[in-house]
């Protein structure tokens, strides 16, 4: 999500109806967040993941980056090891994924997200992945060769509850710390790799406009799942009318920076 722009004096305010078909003929591939500029925000990890997973892949020979999205963030590295592959599952993610990389000469494979790795032991030197849905330790460890390293930025626990909350109300203890750092370290560890680094932030998050707030659910559709404007037109309308009188809906989101080694 972009800075935020403030309109002039003169433009009219959007109507609710407006900003919602507006959000909802957005297109929702790829993990391009451009459509967010002055509309919602979100803080930075103090990392620099991007930068960082760029200068490890200008010194790797064979790369893998996990459940990619549409590619842009491989895509932003300004050198791809000789041998990269992607993998994503979401379809129209896989064929824009494949109009980015492909000309970079990485390769783009579909593979679910719960499906085992379609690739061979010890295949890869460095295996990257931004956002993944679920690590599957057992099988990034299979895939790094000895001495290789996981490099990645997690969503952590409790991300972006608030919004969360709002639409679906208290979530369970268990759900809410699902994705803790502790237990990303426990899964490594028990699939045989060793942690060299691992960080947490939260970060403050802004949605302008009713518009920002159904867009992103429409994105991150894990986030309130099956999510559809129309079962949630009351409770989106009530949140309209709440960021109209009182300014910015505030929630936070949870990252951890995560570098494990294969032995």
């Amino acid at each position: 999500m972009g800075p935020t722009s403030t309109p002039s004096p003169s433009t009219s305010t959007p109507s609710f109806e407006e900003l919602v078909a507006d959000a909802e003929a957005a297109p929702t591939e790829g993990w391009d967040f451009s459509w967010f500029e002055g509309r919602a925000t979100e803080e930075r990890p103090s990392w620099g993941y991007a930068r960082a997973m760029g200068e490890r892949l200008a010194v790797a020979e064979a790369a893998l980056d996990v459940q990619t999205g549409g590619g842009e963030v491989l895509a932003s590295a300004r050198v791809l090891p000789r041998l990269t592959v992607a993998t994503e599952g979401w379809p129209p993610n896989v064929v824009k994924a494949t109009a980015l990389l492909h000309p970079r000469g990485a390769v783009v494979v579909a593979s679910p997200e719960d499906a085992p790795l379609p690739f061979g032991d010890a295949a890869f030197d460095l295996v990257v992945s931004r956002h993944p849905v679920t690590a599957h330790w057992t099988e990034i460890a299979r895939v790094l060769a000895p001495s290789g390293t996981y490099f990645a930025q997690h969503v952590g626990p409790s991300s972006a509850y608030e919004l969360v909350e709002y639409f679906l109300g208290p979530q369970p203890e268990a759900k809410r710390n699902a994705r803790h750092p502790d237990r990303e370290r426990a899964g490594a560890e028990a699939a045989g790799l060793e942690i060299v680094d691992l960080r947490a932030e939260r970060l403050r998050m802004e949605f302008h406009d009713i518009g920002a707030v159904v867009h992103f659910l429409r994105k991150v559709v894990w986030m309130v799942p099956g999510f559809t404007v129309e079962q949630y037109r009351t409770r989106l309308l009530d949140l309209h009318e709440r960021i109209v009188a009182e300014g910015p809906f505030v929630a936070h989101s949870s990252r951890h920076l995560i570098e494990a080694r294969r032995p």
